[in-house]
């Protein structure tokens, strides 16, 4: 194993990821896959969030609070992002439907995505493939919106995102103790 130089963007998608699946089985190769990230980078990752207390000694169960506690008080800090120019993307943050109802902004929030169809301010993603990842996965996407909002939003924004994000936290929860 390598030697632990910190969390990666990337790891936090990927934590997301196997909440999302739930209590589905999955294998590096499916997470690979779904993700877009090499076999080898997933096995990295799934090594420094273990070594972060982010993910069980197994590699198989996230741990959900830890998790929730970085993201709520850290992935801003350890993650920073700026709007940046305008273009074609796919909405994150406040743009994306689970918050767009609740923030009112004039302009959009997207990532980058020659196949977007909304206009707007440039929010880099976690990872460069994210937007190809979240295209076959509604949940997945939500999350990693809730994320963004976390990441760029006012306290509000960020607010309403971690509770929807235990939300969800929680369902997963619930999936794991009926099975």
């Amino acid at each position: 194993m390598r030697k632990h130089n910190g969390m990666r963007p990337q790891d936090i998608a990927i934590l997301l990821k196997i909440v999302a699946i739930g209590n589905k089985h999955w294998n590096l190769m499916e997470l690979s896959s779904t993700l877009y990230i090499s076999i080898s980078e997933v096995s990295e990752s799934l090594n420094r969030s273990k070594l972060s207390k982010l993910i069980s000694n197994s590699k198989k169960e996230v741990n959900l609070l830890n998790l929730l506690e970085f993201l709520e008080h850290g992935i801003k800090y350890v993650f920073p992002q700026s709007p940046g120019t305008l273009l074609r993307g796919i909405p994150t943050a406040h743009s994306h439907p689970v918050l767009s109802n609740y923030v009112v902004s004039e302009i959009p929030f997207v990532w980058p995505d020659p196949e977007g169809k909304i206009l707007g301010l440039a929010i880099e993603p976690l990872y460069s493939n994210l937007t190809q990842a979240i295209k076959t996965d509604n949940t997945y996407y939500e999350m990693m919106a809730l994320v963004d909002a976390i990441r760029v939003g006012k306290t509000r924004e960020s607010e309403f995102s971690v509770k929807k994000l235990k939300h969800h936290f929680d369902a997963s929860l619930h999936q794991l103790s009926t099975h």
